[in-house]
């Protein structure tokens, strides 16, 4: 069971993220003669991400249900449901179920409006996201700024790795005449306001790793520990094929032709494996106390 919680974890982890950085770009980005059109292209990944995210935050609550009466069987049982949804993970559990239902109401809507509400349904999601785990070690004002750190985080690196799957698309996208230049201008909107998302992912991990593990790391001997570490070196590794993309390759597409189109959605497909060790290691020591 605690083996099925920490799969639903980096299952819903990917989902609200994946959710959240696709409607980025039809929402916010893309130019608005093109967001319907980008939307309709992202529909697959938008449904999908909001259905996995529903349901992977019912499995969490009912696991949880498992996890603390210690029997299968209490799933049955109104007062061990009643128990689990009066701690402070059901209580804000409860409020994830219902954003991730809005999330799923907005696939009903049309137009921007269903762009604006499924990004808000994703943000909303991300932020109760913060509300429990480690963020949630702290009270009183030192609580508080943990749990606003952490927000922040979780949806800088939602912006990031969750739009990194759309940026595949945008890449076909773009061979296509008629959409070449709404396209471009998209992906080129990405890449400036993604460099605000990494400094704001780094920065905020780095406070977060701190208040939760004190300062200096290495004085910790820990599984945590090393599994932190082990996820500070993959995201930096997603940050140097961050970099080697936006700064060697993409000023060459031009002169190079599609031989470098082509190696950057290698380097794309590379820092898209190397997010999903991140959050496969996120949701194994995000249960790892890290004293």
């Amino acid at each position: 069971m605690n083996t099925f919680w920490i799969l639903l974890r980096g299952l819903h982890f990917a989902a609200v993220m994946l959710l959240t950085g696709s409607a980025c770009y039809s929402a916010l980005l893309a130019p608005r003669r093109y967001r319907l059109l980008l939307a309709l292209r992202l529909n697959p990944l938008v449904k999908g991400s909001a259905w996995l995210a529903l349901l992977s935050a019912l499995l969490m609550l009912a696991c949880q249900n498992v996890l603390m009466s210690g029997d299968s069987t209490n799933l049955a049982d109104t007062d061990i449901w009643l128990a689990v949804l009066g701690t402070h993970f059901g209580a804000v559990w409860q409020w994830e179920i219902i954003f991730g239902v809005m999330g799923i109401f907005a696939l009903l809507l049309t137009g921007k409006l269903r762009q604006q509400v499924l990004l808000l349904a994703g943000v909303l999601q991300l932020s109760c996201m913060a509300l429990i785990g480690h963020a949630a070690m702290r009270d009183g004002v030192p609580g508080l700024l943990q749990q606003i750190s952490q927000a922040m985080h979780l949806i800088a690196a939602a912006f990031w790795v969750g739009g990194l799957l759309p940026l595949l698309l945008l890449m076909r996208e773009a061979r296509q005449i008629d959409r070449r230049t709404d396209a471009i201008r998209t992906m080129m909107r990405f890449s400036r306001y993604g460099h605000l998302a990494v400094a704001l992912t780094l920065l905020s991990g780095v406070i977060n790793s701190v208040m939760i593990s004190g300062w200096p790391l290495m004085w910790h001997d820990s599984r945590y520990i090393i599994l932190l570490l082990c996820k500070m070196l993959l995201v930096a590794l997603m940050v140097l094929v961050a970099l080697i993309n936006r700064y060697w390759l993409v000023p060459r597409f031009r002169l190079a032709g599609s031989g470098t189109q082509q190696k950057f959605i290698r380097m794309t497909q590379l820092e898209l494996l190397l997010a999903c060790g991140v959050v496969g290691l996120v949701s194994v020591f995000a249960t790892l106390s890290p004293a």
